[in-house]
């Protein structure tokens, strides 16, 4: 693998982008329909017209409400610089599900946060294990979309690092009107193909913080419905692309 696949790019191209989704549906990596007896086992949800509902899982100490409206998190916003690891470019399809039915939720603001390859949070003062305790006035990978039409929102990130006791996961947070107490709620997170995790961070700079100690199946958040929020990835020039579907059950 090159050097360059470890800067930080620009957001992967139309072209490339098409050519990965193409990829990714043919495989249904977005996890739409899985029966109760498939990959997911005794954590499966319901599946509500042929739409798998996400799991809801903690929302953690590290939520902060930056209200940064914008696709790339690399970049932090207080000094300009821009978090180092291998490119992730982010999908995900919002749909909600009500009625007994399965439709695209658009004009809903998504959230997503996570760590940084050597395993620290921005803009908190007692972070998770990471290599910096306080990071509070930095920024980096948070933000927020608001999905389209279609209900789908799309980020550039990086390829999360570890910290003691968890797995490697990605939060994110669904909100229909952020502003209104009457607004519909929803906090997840995802995971990742440990095979795929191990390559990723024996590179640099993942490789500073040394082997994860926590694995999925020994993660008691991800024991709890992880094995359906698991990113379906797919493998492109300049680092991955990491689809999901996101069933958001309205009450």
């Amino acid at each position: 693998m090159s050097d360059n696949f470890l800067e930080a790019s620009p957001l992967l191209n139309r072209r490339v982008m098409l050519a990965l989704i193409t990829a990714a549906a043919a495989n249904s990596v977005l996890g739409c329909g899985r029966a109760p007896d498939g990959p997911s086992g005794p954590h499966s949800q319901q599946t509500v017209a042929g739409c798998l509902v996400s799991p809801e899982q903690t929302e953690g100490p590290f939520f902060v409400d930056e209200k940064l409206n914008r696709s790339d998190i690399r970049i932090d916003p207080a000094d300009g610089s821009i978090s180092q690891g291998v490119p992730l470019q982010l999908v995900l399809q919002v749909n909600q599900v009500s009625n007994n039915k399965c439709t695209p939720l658009s004009g809903a603001t998504v959230d997503i946060w996570h760590c940084d390859a050597l395993g620290s949070y921005s803009d908190v003062r007692d972070n998770a294990g990471g290599s910096v305790a306080d990071t509070r006035g930095k920024k980096f990978l948070r933000g927020y979309q608001i999905t389209d039409a279609s209900g789908k929102v799309e980020f550039q990130t990086i390829y999360p690092g570890w910290y003691q006791g968890r797995n490697v996961h990605i939060h994110y947070k669904i909100r229909t009107d952020p502003k209104s107490e009457v607004g519909h709620e929803f906090t997840s997170q995802l995971f990742f193909d440990e095979a795929i995790t191990d390559q990723v961070h024996a590179l640099a700079p993942y490789a500073r913080k040394g082997r994860r100690d926590t694995s999925n199946s020994s993660d008691g958040i991800f024991r709890r419905g992880g094995s359906d929020l698991m990113l379906q990835l797919t493998k492109g020039p300049n680092g991955y692309l990491g689809s999901y579907k996101v069933g958001f059950l309205m009450s």
